[in-house]
């Protein structure tokens, strides 16, 4: 659907060159309705209409941006509307999803083979592993990569949906929150100019507290329930014995994982001053070869890969076609709400501008850390960041500098608090289905989120008395 969005932006092309912006300031609180709309049909589609969300949700993407775009020609001219699509399009939304689709290729074409004894210690590493590997290769890659050989090590065992629920903690959200490649807010952030390595500088303190606690509590509770809990039933067949050899089949994916990494470094520090203006969106020369770049990247893994890798890991393209679709919808409906946002005091949400803004107009920190953090629980956290990116300043200098404080707690609770529920980060449900795949009866969705408010929201408060109060 996102195709028939962008063929209707081509057709108005020598228009949108002549359009003007969204004035936000100008813009009744009924334009954001579209973009609530479809975040709302994130969330609860595939809860309460599972089947026809997935059958149609790319349809419903497409409805939602269209109730968008149509009052918008309509109100501001076509010129305009096309604009705003090819703005969200070629300013970001092909950068952001060309880099997902080579994580999602690469990653999946690397296949773990063997089968290791789901020791606490073992157990703990391997999270371990997968969370460090998350801010390398991105919460989805990382993912993939080892929640199979997990469920392997621990195939033996009778308790095993704590191991799934802490590795969606730590690998699937907090491990993706060192580098933009990480996750998809933080990507985000890069693409509206937050420099690659500024994550690294400014959340590391946030993010150890989190890794290390998450994985102490891990150990202790693995622990208790392989000494204790496992010993009151019965021993259990192994059925992936454990001199399985251990290897990896499409090791030319490490390669082209370290080529992505290359190409994302290099249009962060290359900057040779070329742009080129397409219908009123500059696209700035390093952006364009990284893009095309990791796309050439895509095809190689694609062409090298032995197909039993990717069989081994069960690759379809189901997952990132979902995220291609919804997104698309997501950065067109989005504009409108931006623009609000934009506008401060003077726009439709000034109320969440005040919300977040101390009596004497400085940004409090606590109240963006939670407010961003509990949206991005029940919404994706990717335009969750976006709107409250903006609504701090919008300004990537900015924020980078005067307002450094307060992009740290934006970026945290993006990252940190999408691990709250099933639906705040796209991994989340990635990991479930692979696990009840594997006959683990992973918890309901409120059951889920008892797991989060007894693990996760202790931790919260006492990250924000420690790094932002």
């Amino acid at each position: 659907m996102h195709k028939k969005i962008l063929a209707i932006s081509i057709a108005f092309l020598p228009l949108a060159a002549q359009a003007t912006e969204l004035d936000g300031s100008q813009l009744p609180i009924w334009w954001g309705v579209p973009f609530m709309g479809l975040l709302l049909s994130i969330a609860l589609g595939p809860l309460l209409v599972p089947a026809l969300w997935h059958q149609h949700f790319g349809k419903i993407a497409a409805i939602w941006s269209l109730a968008f775009l149509m009052p918008c020609a309509f109100e501001f001219g076509v010129p305009t509307a096309a604009a705003g699509v090819l703005h969200a399009f070629l300013a970001e939304y092909f950068s952001f999803i060309i880099l997902l689709t080579t994580l999602f290729v690469v990653a999946g074409g690397i296949c773990l083979r063997g089968n290791l004894y789901g020791t606490p210690a073992l157990n703990t590493s391997l999270l371990a592993l997968g969370t460090v590997l998350a801010s390398l290769i991105g919460t989805t890659g990382a993912s993939m990569l080892l929640i199979r050989p997990l469920i392997r090590a621990n195939d033996n065992r009778k308790h095993v949906v704590h191991i799934v629920v802490f590795f969606i903690f730590l690998v699937a959200n907090a491990g993706g929150a060192l580098t933009p490649l990480g996750d998809p807010p933080l990507f985000l952030g890069f693409l509206k100019g937050i420099d690659f390595s500024w994550t690294f500088k400014n959340i590391f303190g946030e993010t150890m507290f989190m890794w290390g606690s998450l994985l102490v509590i891990f150990y202790f509770l693995d622990r208790h329930y392989f000494h204790n809990r496992e010993k009151e039933l019965p021993p259990a067949l192994d059925p992936t014995p454990d001199n399985a050899r251990f290897y990896f089949e499409g090791k030319i994916n490490f390669v082209l994982l370290g080529a992505g990494v290359m190409l994302v470094l290099m249009s962060s520090f290359w900057k040779p001053g070329i742009s080129y203006d397409i219908y009123g969106t500059t696209v700035e020369l390093q952006n364009l070869l990284r893009d095309g770049l990791l796309i050439v990247v895509v095809l190689i893994s694609l062409w090298l890969t032995p197909k039993i890798a990717r069989a081994g890991n069960n690759f379809s393209w189901g997952p990132i076609l979902e995220v291609a679709k919804l997104f698309a919808g997501i950065f067109v409906t989005i504009a409108p709400v931006i623009a609000m946002l934009r506008a401060g005091e003077h726009g439709a949400f000034s109320a969440v501008v005040r919300a977040v803004t101390d009596a004497d107009g400085q940004p409090n920190n606590v109240m963006y850390f939670w407010a961003t953090g509990l949206l991005s629980s029940f919404l994706d956290n990717a335009p969750t960041y976006l709107v409250f990116f903006n609504a701090a300043s919008g300004d990537a200098a900015e924020l980078m500098t005067k307002l450094v404080a307060t992009l740290a707690a934006i970026s945290c609770g993006a990252v940190f608090m999408g691990a709250n529920s099933y639906i705040g980060n796209a991994p989340n449900l990635m990991v479930k289905s692979i696990a009840e795949e594997h006959g683990i009866r992973m918890p309901s969705f409120f059951g889920y989120m008892a797991w989060a408010c007894m693990v996760l929201l202790p931790l919260f408060v006492a990250m924000t008395l420690i790094f932002f109060h």
